[in-house]
C-alpha cells in the first residue's frame, strides 16, 4: 500500500493504545503482519518532554519505518510545539489524538472531547500542519461526541481543508466509550465526502470481520487495537485472508509460547527488569486468556516480582499446555 509517500506491506494499522503500543509491541505487530503502527500518545505539554515516560514513548530506535507519533492536547500553540519536537526527533508522520474517550484526557478538553468544538479543532489542525512542514499529519477521531451529535463528517472536512493527509475513525462516539458495538455507516459516509485516505477502526476482531468492514465502509485501510492484545498474529491472519480468501490455521501453543517469550525479552530490555516485569503481567494475561488453567496462572503471576520467576512460571504453564497434546492449537486449547 502506498501511504503518504511510504510503501507499506499492506493496509493494516496498529491503533495507538496508551500503555500498550510501546516500541516492543509495535515492532512485534509489524513482524507479524501489520503495515504501520502508531505510537502511544505523547503529551503536548513541553514540561514533560524530559520525563522518562515520555522519552520511552518517543523511543523508536531500530523500529521499521515509517515512524508515526501520536500527540494529544487542546492548545494549538502547544500542539504545534509538540509536532515540531517530534519531527525534530525522527517522527515521519504526526498523528493527532481526537479519539481517546478517557476521562483524564477529556477532562482537559483533549482527545475526543475536542469534537464538541469544531472551531478549536480547525485551529489545532492548522497549527500542527503548519508546524510539521513537509511531514504528513494524520488525525484519529470518533463518529461524534454522542449518538445525537455524530459530527465525524464535519470534522473530516475540516481536517481535509487543513491539510491533514489521512484520517482514522473509530466507529463509536465519545459517550459510547468502548461499550456496545461499533457502527460503520458513519465511516462509510465520511469516505464519500473526502478524498484523503480513510482508515476504519473498531471491533475488527477476525479476518472475516476485517473484510466485512472494508466492504461496508469502502475504507482504504483498517486500524486494529484491542483485538491484537495477546494476539499480535491477528495481522498476518487478516492480511492472508484479504489476499487469498483463505483462513490461516491458528497458531499452535508452541508458537504462542515462542512469540510471548520474545515479547517478554524485548519488554525487559526496553523498560529494565523491574518495570518490565510489572508491565509484562498484562501481556502475559492477554496471551494466556482462555487457555486451560489460565485464571489460576494469572493470579499466581501477579504475585511474582522477578524476571526469573516470571519466565519460569510462563515456561511451566506453556509446557503443561503442550504436554496435554503437542499438536494442540490455540483454539483447541481454549475449547479443551
Amino acid at each position: 500500500m502506498d501511504f503518504l509517500g511510504f510503501s507499506l506491506r499492506n493496509n493494516l494499522f496498529v491503533a495507538p493504545m496508551a500503555g500498550v503500543t510501546d516500541r516492543p509491541f509495535r515492532q512485534l505487530c509489524k513482524q507479524l503482519g501489520a503495515g504501520l503502527a502508531v505510537s502511544e500518545m505523547v503529551t503536548s505539554n513541553s514540561l514533560l518532554y524530559g520525563s522518562a515516560k515520555t522519552r520511552r514513548r518517543a523511543n523508536h530506535d531500530g523500529e521499521v519505518e515509517p515512524i508515526s507519533v501520536q500527540i494529544a492536547g487542546a492548545d494549538p500553540a502547544m500542539m504545534a510545539q509538540a509536532a515540531r519536537y517530534n519531527v525534530d526527533n525522527g517522527a515521519q508522520i504526526v498523528d493527532i489524538n481526537m479519539g481517546c474517550p478517557a476521562k483524564k484526557v477529556c477532562n482537559v478538553m483533549a482527545g475526543s472531547a475536542l469534537m464538541q468544538d469544531e472551531a478549536l479543532v480547525g485551529r489545532i489542525l492548522d497549527a500542527v500542519v503548519a508546524a510539521a512542514g513537509n511531514t504528513p499529519v494524520t488525525l484519529k477521531f470518533r463518529t461524534g461526541w454522542n449518538r445525537e451529535n455524530k459530527n465525524a463528517p464535519a470534522i473530516a472536512r475540516i481536517a481535509e481543508n487543513a491539510g491533514v493527509r489521512a484520517i482514522a475513525i473509530h466507529g463509536r462516539t465519545r459517550a459510547d466509550q468502548y461499550t456496545g458495538s461499533a457502527e460503520y455507516d458513519t465511516i462509510a459516509l465520511v469516505k464519500t465526502l473526502v478524498k484523503i485516505p480513510v482508515i476504519a477502526n473498531g471491533d475488527i476482531t477476525t479476518p472475516q470481520k476485517a473484510k466485512l468492514v472494508l466492504d461496508a465502509t469502502g475504507a482504504d485501510g483498517l486500524m486494529i487495537g484491542r483485538a491484537a492484545q495477546g494476539r499480535p498474529w491477528l495481522f498476518r491472519e487478516i492480511d492472508h485472508y484479504l489476499k487469498t480468501g483463505e483462513i490461516l490455521p491458528p497458531p499452535r501453543v508452541a508458537e504462542i509460547h515462542r512469540i510471548l517469550r520474545g515479547h517478554l525479552s524485548d519488554l525487559y530490555a526496553f523498560y529494565g527488569e523491574e518495570t518490565g516485569a510489572r508491565i509484562a503481567r498484562k501481556h502475559i494475561g492477554w496471551y494466556t486468556k482462555g487457555l486451560v488453567g489460565s485464571s489460576h496462572f494469572r493470579h499466581a503471576m501477579n504475585q511474582l516480582a522477578t524476571v526469573e520467576e516470571q519466565l519460569a512460571a510462563t515456561d511451566e504453564f506453556f509446557l503443561a499446555q503442550a504436554a496435554a497434546n503437542d499438536q494442540l492449537c490455540y483454539e483447541e486449547a481454549i475449547a479443551a
